[in-house]
């Protein structure tokens, strides 16, 4: 077998070597006389005490930045969870406003039902034609709800998105018998 290390190293470390017997690991790699560690060291811890508030004043400029960035997530995270109720709900609504003899209230409920296990309150429900069984065969049905977003947010008061509000429309042909 072909020993491929540097003849001054051995595997077992310097042991044999004087002039690194008795000296840290990190010395001994370096060649550092005790005298000039000291040195290092020295230049080393005066460095650290003028860097010690260093990590506050780092943290007081990400930190900001770092909570409006999850405040931001938190907030639209919860835009589209709703958007996406808001969608089914008036989904929902349209199938049962689209069948024979369906009522405006009949619709209404369906959504407010479908929202409330959802835990969305403060909906509008908007059902065209109004009562939807006054629609002919195949004639479009249309159901909106709307709901304002401070209604749905998490957070106290909405960051980015107060004052908006979400919308849904769902359009069904209507199923009659001719």
């Amino acid at each position: 077998m072909i020993n491929l290390t540097h003849p001054s190293t051995s595997p077992a470390g310097d042991a044999g070597d004087e002039r690194t017997a008795g000296m840290p690991a990190s010395q001994a790699a370096l060649n550092l006389s005790p005298f000039h560690s000291r040195k290092v060291e020295k230049v080393f811890r005066m460095c650290r005490k003028k860097r010690r508030g260093a990590a506050v004043v780092e943290f007081a400029v990400v930190a900001p930045v770092f909570i409006t960035l999850v405040f931001g997530m938190i907030e639209y995270g919860r835009m589209v969870m709703v958007q996406q109720m808001l969608t089914n709900a008036s989904r929902e609504g349209a199938r049962v406003g689209v069948l024979d003899g369906a009522t405006t209230a009949e619709v209404t409920s369906a959504v407010t039902t479908y929202l409330t296990n959802a835990t969305v309150s403060g909906s509008t429900v908007t059902v065209t034609p109004n009562p939807p069984s006054s629609a002919g065969y195949g004639a479009p049905v249309t159901v909106t709800v709307s709901v304002p977003f401070s209604q749905v947010s998490w957070l106290p008061t909405p960051m980015f998105l107060s004052g908006k509000t979400l919308t849904a429309t769902s359009v069904m042909r209507r199923e009659t018998v001719q």
